[in-house]
């Protein structure tokens, strides 16, 4: 066996020397000669040292085109959203000319309108208790309720509640369907399905939409089958943000720090003290010694103390396999089984541990995995944003 190993150093030893044979280079300057000589060895050390820049390169490429694809995603997906919410606009202003046509035209009865009118009304009251109090709501829903002109005759002035209505239900149904959208564009930037944080099956919208059928809704509200459908429409969309709005609620979607500086990113990075590429698994946020380190999210603190390379650190359980922890601390706080609110303090930021000077070590944990928490810092901008 020992021979065996023997024979094969020599044979690797020989093919280097082959590869890498003792090289000279002359140089002439101001009349002299001068000669350097490039031993094996040397060649050898300077081809690792290149080989080793050039894998450094390669990883952080493909770290930064990773990170590039990643945003260009969420970046198609909003703009997606915006065309889709400008062909909704478009379409519903092309129904409401066609729908103040067809009234012009009809000139049916005043009874008749009247008792429509009311029954659409009914179905508007109920739609509108449940956005009552959403971010935005009286906002958005402001311009559609006024009437513009002084419509001739008791017929005329139905016609214009009518067509009052439809724009109503065309504010809440955009809106609602926006506010959604947002929140599960939030979830997903997050890596986490949307879904999952829904109540069952059957548990969206309370007796407004039980009925699947729009016809089945329709005689219950005594309504048109197109005008249930587009209630029922968006009635599930206030039913899905709200219930992810407090889903998101639960979830570590705010800043750790109240500074917006962040030194170093999640991914591969030179560590500080090898000089060799390294991962790392979070976020880095500077500041003074002491600087109050906030909860991400609630939950409750599930470790305190030092940790290895750490230093001084706390960890947060958010429930459902979500961790947040938070290192190099100057002091903690909290306490291993105390229930923490967002934005309460943790401790002071400090220079604990495996550190080079004072910062915030941040890290997101999922069912045991690293993610990257510039995902959930941006998950929580969106969240803001569709209140």
């Amino acid at each position: 066996m020992k021979d065996r190993l023997a024979r094969i150093r020599g044979l690797l030893k020989r093919s280097l020397c082959e590869l890498f044979p003792e090289r000279h280079l002359y140089v002439r300057s101001g009349g002299a000669m001068r000669a350097y000589v490039f031993s094996p060895n040397q060649q050898m050390v300077a081809a690792g040292g290149i080989a080793a820049a050039a894998l450094w390169m390669g990883v952080c490429t493909a770290a930064m085109l990773v990170n590039a694809l990643s945003a260009t995603k969420a970046d198609r997906e909003i703009a997606r959203t915006q065309a889709k919410y400008e062909r909704w606009i478009s379409d519903r202003q092309a129904r409401l000319n066609s729908a103040v046509a067809q009234l012009n035209a009809a000139g049916g009865n005043t009874q008749q309108l009247a008792a429509a009118v009311e029954k659409r009304h009914a179905a508007l009251a109920m739609l509108l208790t449940g956005m009552k109090g959403a971010p935005g709501a009286a906002q958005a829903l402001a311009p559609a309720v006024h009437l513009t002109g002084q419509p001739a005759g008791p017929v005329g002035r139905i016609e214009m509640v009518q067509l009052s209505q439809d724009q109503l239900l065309d504010a809440a149904d955009i809106y609602a369907k926006s506010r959604a959208d947002r929140l599960r564009l939030a979830f997903r930037l997050a890596g986490l399905t949307p879904s999952s944080y829904l109540p069952k099956a059957g548990a969206l919208g309370g007796p407004l939409v039980e009925g699947k059928d729009p016809r089945a809704l329709a005689a219950v509200l005594d309504v048109a089958p197109d005008f249930a459908e587009r209630v029922q429409r968006a009635a599930a969309d206030i039913s899905e943000a709200d219930a992810l709005s407090q889903a998101a609620g639960k979830l570590p979607f705010a800043r750790p720090t109240a500074g917006r500086e962040e030194s170093s990113s999640y991914g591969v990075r030179v560590d500080p003290f090898t000089g060799r590429p390294a991962f790392h698994t979070g976020l880095d946020f500077p500041g003074g010694r002491m600087t109050p380190i906030e909860a991400t999210g609630p939950g409750v603190v599930a470790f305190t103390g030092p940790r290895s390379g750490y230093g001084q650190t706390v960890e947060v359980d958010h429930g459902g396999g979500l961790k947040t922890r938070y290192g190099h601390l100057a002091v903690i706080s909290v306490h291993v089984g105390d229930r923490v609110a967002i934005g309460q303090r943790l401790g002071g930021m400090g220079s604990t541990g495996r550190s080079t000077g004072t910062h915030l070590h941040y890290e997101v944990w999922l069912n045991g995995r690293p993610m990257n928490p510039e995902r959930y810092l941006k998950a929580g901008a969106y969240v803001r944003q569709a209140g």
